[in-house]
C-alpha cells in the first residue's frame, strides 16, 4: 500500500514536472499553454500536496508572471484561474501569492477597458481567494486601492434595473457583479476589518437602490449579504446605513415579501434573509426599533413565524428579531401583544427542542415583561394620548395582559409539577433498587449459609435448618423473591445459589428434617407463586421459574433413586463458584462417574452432535481449508492400527504446466491460491507445484515462459 501511494507522489511530481517545461517551450501556441494549465489545475484539486509541490520548482510563481505577461486572453484567464485554485487549496500557496504587486496586476486587469468581462471575473475570484480568512488580503486590497474598484465594479456593471438573465451579455455581467458582491463581502468580515467597512458604506444608497426597484432572489441575497457583513458590529455604520433611509428601504421590501410568501415558498425564504439584515441594524441600537413600528414589522414577522416550510434556523432568526425589535421600543412590545405575540412564544418555548430558540423566546417574553409592569400603572401616566377612547382601548389591552399572562403561568405551573413528578418518580426507583439489591444480597447470603451447615452439620443442624427455613418463609411472604428478581441476571444469580441447597439434601445423615424443611420451603415458594398470580396481571420470569424447579425438587425427592444417589455429587451441580465456560465445563462433566440425570443428558446430547458433525464433515467434504486437510479426516475415520498407503506417482500433463505458469503469471509464488484456481489432477499439494514449477524453470525450453 505505502509503494502504491509513492508511486502515485512520484508520478504527480512527474506530470508537474513535464507541464511546467510544456508552459514555458510552447510561448507560440496559446492553446497548448491553456491545456497544459486546466491539467496543472485537475492534478492540484485530486491531490492536496501537488499545489505544495508546484510552489516549491517554482510553477506557481511562473503562472503568476505568464497571466501578467501573456498577449492572449485565454491564458491570462487560464492562469488566474489556476492561480485562484492552487490558492483556495492550499494555504501556503495563498501566503505566496498575498504580495502587493499581484494585487496591482489585479487593479489594473479590472479597470482596463480592453479586458474582457470573463477576464475582469476571474481577476476578482483571485482576489476573493486571497483576501478570504487572511487579514494581510485585507490590508492589501485596500492599501493598492483594488477595493475602490471593486466599489466602482458594483455601481456600473450593472446599469439597468430590469434583469434578463436569458441574455447572454446580461448574464455574464451579472455573474461579474455578483463575484464583486461576493468579494466585497470577504472584505469587510471573517475577520472584521472596520476600516473596509468606511470604505464599502459609501455603496448603501447604490444598494438601496437596487433593493427598491429589483425585488429578486438574484438581487436581494447578495444585496442582503453585503449590508449585513458591513453592518455587523459596527455601530457608527449602521447609523449611517439608517441615516441614508437603509432601514425604511428594509421594511417596505420584508413587507412585500410577507404578502407575497402565501403564494410562493421563495417569497418566505427571501423574507428571512431580509429580517436577518433588519436585525444585523438594530441589534446594536434597539432604539432603532421605532422606525420599524411605522411599518408594523412585529405583526408581519409574527405572521411570517407561523410559515409552514420554514425549518427551526429560520424560525429562530425571525424570534430573535422580535427580540430585538421589543427590547426598547414600547409601540414594537404593544404590537406584539395585540398580535397574540405572548402565546406563539410561550409555544415555541415548551414545544422545541432547540436551546437557541428556547433562549431567544425567552429574551422575548422578558421584554414584554416592561410593558405589563407600565401598563399596570394609572392610565393617567401613560405615554400615549390621553383621550377617553383610548383610554378604554389601554383598559381593554390590560384585561387582555392579565388574561395572557394567566395562560402563561398555568402553563408555567404545568411544566413544574410534571419535573416534580418525574423526580418524585426517580427517586422512588432508586430506592426500589436499592431495597432489591439489599434484599437479594440477604437472600444469597442464606442460602450460602445453608449450604455450608448442609455439609459440616452437628449436633445442631436440626435447628438451624428450622431457623434458615423460617427466614426463607418470611422473605417469602413479604414477596422478595417475586419483586427481587427484575431481570435476567438476578434470577440467574438466585438460580445458581438455589444448587448447593438441592445438592446437599443428597448427604445422608438427617435426611428427614433436611426433607421436610425443604419441602416447606417449597411450599411457601409455590403459596408466594400463587398469591403473586392472583394479585399481578403479569407474571416475573423468576415465578414461572421457581414453580419448576420445585417440581423438579419434590418429585426427585420423593423417586427412589434419591436414597441411591446421596452418597455421590455431579461434578455440575457442586462447581457454582467456579468461573465455567463452554470448554472447561464439558471437560469437567465428561471426567464426572456421577453425573445427574439433567448434565447426563446434556453430555450424552453433547457427544451425539460432535459425532453426527463428524460424519457429515468427512461424507460432504464441507469447511475444509486445504485438499490435505480433507485427506487427513478421511484417513483419521479409518481404524487407528491401519497402516499408511504411499502416494501414487502422478506425472504433470502438459495442460497442468499450461495451469501452472498461467498461475505464477497472474498471482505469482501463491501455490496454495494456484492450486485452488485451476483443475489439477486429485492429489496435487501446494508443494508438489512449487517443486514442478522450479524443476521446469531450471531447463532451456521453459526458462523464460
Amino acid at each position: 500500500m505505502a509503494s502504491e501511494d509513492t508511486k502515485k507522489i512520484q508520478e504527480m511530481k512527474t506530470d508537474l514536472n513535464l507541464l511546467l517545461e510544456c508552459l514555458k517551450y510552447q510561448m507560440d501556441n496559446p492553446f497548448s499553454q491553456k491545456e497544459a494549465l486546466v491539467t496543472i489545475f485537475s492534478i492540484c484539486q485530486q491531490n492536496s500536496n501537488a499545489g505544495v509541490y508546484f510552489r516549491e520548482i517554482g510553477g506557481l510563481m511562473f503562472v503568476k508572471n505568464l497571466a501578467k505577461s501573456s498577449k492572449h486572453s485565454m491564458v491570462k484567464e487560464a492562469a488566474l484561474y489556476t492561480l485562484g485554485a492552487v490558492a483556495e487549496q492550499n494555504v501556503y500557496c495563498q501566503q505566496t501569492l498575498c504580495t502587493s504587486e499581484l494585487f496591482e496586476d489585479l487593479t489594473w486587469f479590472l479597470s482596463n477597458d480592453d479586458s474582457n468581462t470573463n477576464l475582469k471575473r476571474m481577476s476578482v475570484y483571485v482576489i476573493l481567494v486571497l483576501v478570504s480568512n487572511n487579514r494581510t488580503g485585507q490590508t492589501l486590497v485596500r492599501e493598492t486601492g483594488c477595493i475602490t474598484v471593486l466599489t466602482q465594479l458594483f455601481r456600473t456593471v450593472l446599469s439597468k434595473y430590469e434583469l434578463n438573465l436569458l441574455d447572454e451579455n446580461a448574464f455574464q455581467s451579472y455573474q461579474l457583479w455578483s463575484s464583486v458582491c461576493s468579494t466585497l463581502c470577504v472584505c469587510v468580515n471573517n475577520p472584521q476589518n472596520d476600516e473596509n467597512q468606511m470604505l464599502c458604506c459609501s455603496l448603501f444608497p447604490h444598494a438601496n437602490d437596487w433593493l427598491i426597484n429589483c425585488v429578486k432572489p438574484e438581487i436581494i441575497r447578495p444585496v442582503c449579504s453585503f449590508i449585513g457583513l458591513t453592518l455587523a458590529n459596527n455601530t457608527y455604520v449602521q447609523k449611517y446605513f439608517i441615516s441614508v433611509g437603509g432601514l425604511d428601504v428594509l421594511s417596505q421590501v420584508l413587507v412585500q415579501l410577507e404578502s407575497d410568501s402565501h403564494k410562493t415558498l421563495s417569497s418566505a425564504k427571501l423574507a428571512v434573509v431580509v429580517t436577518k439584515t433588519v436585525d444585523a441594524c438594530i441589534a446594536d441600537n434597539p432604539t432603532f426599533g421605532v422606525i420599524l413600528s411605522k411599518y408594523q414589522i412585529v405583526s408581519k414577522l409574527l405572521t411570517l413565524l407561523l410559515h409552514e416550510s420554514l425549518d427551526s434556523g429560520e424560525k429562530f432568526s425571525i424570534i430573535l428579531t422580535l427580540g430585538h425589535c421589543t427590547e426598547d421600543c414600547e409601540e414594537n412590545q404593544y404590537d406584539l401583544f395585540k398580535n397574540n405575540g405572548l402565546p406563539l412564544m410561550i409555544q415555541a418555548l415548551t414545544e422545541s427542542q432547540s436551546e437557541e430558540l428556547n433562549k431567544a423566546a425567552t429574551f422575548v417574553l422578558h421584554n414584554c415583561k416592561k410593558i405589563t409592569e407600565k401598563l399596570s400603572l394609572s392610565l393617567g401616566e401613560y405615554s400615549f394620548d390621553e383621550n377617553e377612547e383610548q383610554l378604554k382601548d389601554i383598559n381593554m389591552k390590560e384585561k387582555n395582559l392579565e388574561e395572557y399572562w394567566k395562560k402563561a403561568k398555568e402553563i408555567l405551573h404545568r411544566i413544574e409539577q410534571l419535573e416534580r413528578e418525574r423526580n418524585e418518580e426517580k427517586l422512588q426507583r432508586e430506592k426500589d433498587k436499592h431495597n432489591v439489591s439489599s434484599m437479594n444480597i440477604n437472600i444469597q447470603n442464606t442460602l450460602k449459609h445453608l449450604h455450608a451447615d448442609s455439609i459440616g452439620r452437628g449436633p445442631t443442624a436440626e435447628d438451624k435448618d428450622k431457623s434458615k427455613s423460617r427466614k426463607l418463609q418470611s422473605y417469602q411472604s413479604h414477596g422478595v423473591l417475586s419483586t427481587a428478581c427484575t431481570n435476567d441476571h438476578q434470577m440467574k444469580t438466585l438460580l445458581k445459589s438455589a444448587n448447593p441447597v438441592t445438592a446437599c439434601y443428597r448427604e445422608s445423615g438427617q435426611n428427614k428434617n433436611l426433607c421436610k424443611a425443604n419441602s416447606s420451603y417449597n411450599q411457601n415458594l409455590h403459596e408466594g407463586a400463587t398469591f403473586e398470580k392472583k394479585n399481578s396481571v403479569s407474571q416475573s420470569p423468576f415465578t414461572l421459574c421457581s414453580d419448576i424447579i420445585n417440581k423438579e425438587v419434590i418429585s426427585f425427592l420423593a423417586s427412589d433413586n434419591h436414597s441411591k444417589m446421596l452418597k455421590y455429587r455431579c461434578s455440575g451441580c457442586i462447581a457454582v463458584g467456579k468461573s465455567l465456560n463452554s470448554r472447561n465445563f464439558s471437560k469437567l462433566l465428561h471426567s464426572c462417574p456421577y453425573q445427574c440425570d439433567r448434565h447426563k443428558v446434556i453430555v450424552e446430547a453433547e457427544d451425539r452432535y460432535k459425532s453426527e458433525l463428524r460424519k457429515s464433515l468427512i461424507c460432504n467434504k464441507k469447511i475444509l481449508l486445504t485438499p490435505r486437510r480433507r485427506r487427513q479426516l478421511s484417513h483419521e475415520s479409518t481404524a487407528s492400527g491401519e497402516i499408511k498407503k504411499r502416494r501414487i506417482r502422478k506425472n504433470f500433463t502438459e495442460e497442468e504446466i499450461n495451469y501452472l505458469f498461467n498461475g505464477v503469471k497472474k498471482m505469482g509464488n501463491h501455490w496454495n491460491l494456484i492450486l485452488w484456481s485451476f483443475p489439477f489432477q486429485q492429489g496435487r499439494k501446494a508443494v508438489d507445484l512449487a517443486h514442478k514449477y522450479h524443476k521446469l524453470t531450471k531447463r532451456p525450453e521453459y526458462a523464460a515462459p
